[in-house]
């Protein structure tokens, strides 16, 4: 694996409420789970550090509320940091903590280096435009002009995501949610981004589908060599997708390593019990 990874996060924080001279120092001891009891400032991400490789598909569990999804919104910059770093491992962002850019430059980032498929695809979709057109505006978004270009790009996109030609023109509403998660998928590549997140992308859906969505995932991944961070509350796509693994549980990561050896033998009494949970 290469020494630089592509993506470094630093000491993430993300809080809800001002916070107070018991909890600013995030003692534990002084909050109930991520809650502080006398201000009532919630720490939803707890100065949570990772790094994600080139290639690499990147596991985040957790139970609802853990922070996985609010950390995930910190990456796409859907909202902003209280405090932390991050890094991109791209020629023009070298050295650049990405949190402390511009929204000019931030909107940049989303439209160039990053993908994002939402768990719930009206937040990545726009409904009342075609299946084409919503990846138009993403290669509109990044500097296409050719329409023509654009054309091809997304009739190969939708084949790719395995879309039916006849229903590009067709408006995302109308389509089953499996099919809007794969046209949610083939949206947030379109710009080839080096690095895609995923947000409990399979939740809600029926397992064959799940199956189909997430195998699809897995060759996107293994034919483009894109990075992935893929939160999920499911040990059963962490174990399918993930080459390593992060646990989450009330803001903080309580364990991390490669997927196997967490899901193996669990070492924090959480991961413990989430695995056998499964058994």
């Amino acid at each position: 694996m290469p020494e630089t990874p592509i993506l470094q996060v630093r000491n993430l924080r993300k809080q809800f409420g001002p916070g107070c001279s018991r909890c600013a120092t995030l003692d534990a001891g002084q909050l109930e789970k991520n809650y502080c009891t006398s201000c009532g400032t919630v720490y939803a991400v707890r100065d949570v550090s990772l790094d994600l490789y080139a290639g690499e598909i990147l596991g985040v569990v957790g139970e609802s509320g853990s922070g996985k999804s609010t950390m995930m919104q910190c990456l796409y910059f859907d909202t902003d940091v209280t405090s932390g770093e991050a890094y991109i491992n791209v020629p023009h962002l070298a050295g650049k903590n990405v949190f402390g850019l511009s929204s000019q430059q931030k909107r940049a980032i989303r439209n160039h280096d990053f993908g994002m498929v939402y768990q719930n695809p009206i937040h990545g979709l726009k409904m009342d435009f075609s299946s084409i057109g919503n990846i138009a505006e993403k290669l509109i978004a990044a500097g296409s002009r050719r329409v023509g270009e654009m054309e091809e790009t997304g009739k190969r996109l939708l084949e790719n995501v395995h879309i039916p030609l006849h229903r590009m023109k067709e408006e995302p509403r109308n389509f089953s949610g499996g099919m809007q998660q794969r046209v949610q998928i083939a949206k947030a590549l379109s710009n080839n981004p080096p690095i895609l997140f995923l947000d409990e992308v399979t939740t809600g859906l029926d397992l064959s589908v799940q199956a189909n969505v997430l195998d699809l995932i897995k060759n996107i991944q293994r034919d483009l060599g894109i990075s992935m961070v893929v939160v999920s509350h499911d040990l059963a796509v962490i174990r399918m997708l993930a080459d390593r693994t992060v646990v989450m549980l009330n803001g903080e990561i309580i364990e991390q390593g490669l997927t196997d050896q967490v899901l193996e033998d669990p070492q924090h009494p959480y991961t413990q019990q989430l695995v056998y949970s499964l058994l």
